[in-house]
């Protein structure tokens, strides 16, 4: 099976692209400042299990399909793109109906909390950071020798998973401390607010028009 040096090598490298700001880092940080912690949370939530998708897709040969057509890759990453300039608008429109009173109310209705997932989801399926790296680098680090070749990319593909889930925890959580000192007015929490939003429009405008990397 894996060997613990591919393992290591492997975090060692899954690290390094992680903590670099990217679509879903950002994606995070946006919801926090827009709706707060437990947006930031049920998002990262959603992302972790968006990305794990994305390497059982590659376990089982559909991410080298995405990565080497165009066609495919581009409308993959143009959904996503659109999915957040979407959501970016409409926190950026409703940012005037943010108020501290809302805050303090009760917590809201579970199916928000799914609908917060799977938007956390959809944008980690269709992260190009995420197709590139599980479909180009993942692969690389298979024993094909050992055999399973997609337990060992199953397995293998729980470090990123893991490393992302709590670096983009800790990302979710600052921004929803920052959005706390917003909070202490009605005019500050709508500039959170438009702020979230802004920033989601941009990140989907970026991965618009990030390219692959060959």
């Amino acid at each position: 099976m894996v060997s613990t040096e591919s393992v290591l090598t492997f975090a060692a490298m899954s690290l390094l692209v992680i903590v670099i700001p990217g679509p879903s880092v950002l994606f995070v940080v946006g919801r926090a400042l827009a709706h707060g912690r437990r947006t930031a949370l049920a998002t990262v939530l959603g992302n972790v299990i968006g990305c794990y998708a994305l390497v059982v897709a590659v376990a089982w040969g559909l991410g080298a399909l995405v990565e080497s057509s165009v066609a495919v890759f581009t409308g993959v990453k143009l959904a996503g793109a659109a999915y957040l300039i979407f959501l970016g608008v409409q926190a950026f429109r409703h940012r005037g109906e943010m108020r501290v009173a809302n805050l303090r109310a009760p917590a809201g209705e579970r199916r928000g909390d799914l609908r917060t997932v799977l938007d956390g989801i959809f944008v980690g399926v269709t992260n190009p950071k995420g197709i590139v790296f599980f479909a180009a680098v993942l692969p690389q680090f298979v024993n094909h020798s050992a055999g399973h070749v997609s337990i060992q990319m199953l397995l293998l593909g729980l470090v990123p998973v893991t490393i992302g889930m709590v670096t983009d925890t800790l990302w979710g959580l600052g921004a929803s401390a920052a959005r706390s000192w917003f909070a202490r007015s009605d005019r500050r929490l709508s500039m959170a607010g438009g702020a979230g939003g802004l920033a989601m429009i941009g990140l989907g405008v970026t991965v618009a028009a990030t390219g692959r990397a060959d």
